[in-house]
């Protein structure tokens, strides 16, 4: 390497490259870890079907595909913390109503 070659990245460059890359990969683990999660814990529902899997799948994906654009839209109009705390209102109702 001579002298007037510099680095490719500079420390901070890397530094907030491995932050976005961390970011990023955590976003990615929660969207897509439930898929196969899901795919074990259906073997043991008792009306099982491969059919019924796919189409429950098919239904998060797209709902994440769509909801993602718009409360993305919302969080650059409204604010990211309360769209953060509509979510959990509405999770938390979510788990107050589900039978246990």
């Amino acid at each position: 390497m001579d002298e007037t070659s510099k680095p490719a990245l500079t420390p901070l460059e890397r530094r907030s490259v491995g932050a976005l890359a961390a970011i990023y990969a955590t976003r990615m683990l929660g969207l897509f870890l439930l898929l196969p999660v899901l795919a074990l814990y259906a073997l043991k529902l008792p009306d099982y079907s491969p059919m019924m899997l796919g189409l429950t799948m098919g239904a998060y994906g797209l709902t994440q595909a769509l909801l993602q654009i718009q409360f993305g839209r919302w969080s650059d109009r409204y604010g990211r913390k309360p769209l953060i705390t509509i979510g959990l209102l509405l999770f938390l109702a979510r788990c107050r109503s589900s039978p246990r």
